[in-house]
């Protein structure tokens, strides 16, 4: 059973960075997905970007493009989220996920709800004006 535990959120002024970090664990195999989704009150959970297990590439939601960069560690299993020129709107709790997959397809970021994704707690992200 695959467990993600992510970390690293906080408040941040406009224009400000942040790093993300998950952290997985009980993996059976290297065939996953990664992505990270946020979610802000009283919106839909959106994909922010995905990264293959092993991989280099990724993929990114064009709202974060230029601004955010997903990095992983193999050695450590942990993903990571690089958040620059953060904007208020990138106001929301942010989750780590993990699928099953033999590659990452832009529209899982779209499709969260109808794919086996294993989800972490969470990790708020607060951008002040």
């Amino acid at each position: 059973q695959v467990s993600l535990v992510e970390s690293g959120g906080g408040s941040v002024q406009a224009g400000g960075s942040l790093r993300l970090s998950c952290a997985a664990s009980g993996y059976t195999s290297k065939n996953y997905c990664m992505g990270w989704f946020r979610q802000a009150p009283g919106n839909e959970r959106e994909g922010v970007g995905l990264i293959f297990s092993g991989s280099t590439i990724t993929y990114y939601a064009d709202s974060v493009k230029g601004r955010f960069t997903i990095s992983q560690d193999n050695a450590k299993n942990t993903m990571y989220l690089q958040m620059n020129n953060l904007k208020p709107e990138d106001t929301a709790m942010y989750y780590c996920a993990a699928v099953r997959a033999t590659g990452c397809n832009p529209t899982f970021m779209v499709q969260s709800e109808s794919l086996d994704f294993r989800w972490g707690q969470g990790t708020q992200v607060t951008v002040s004006s």
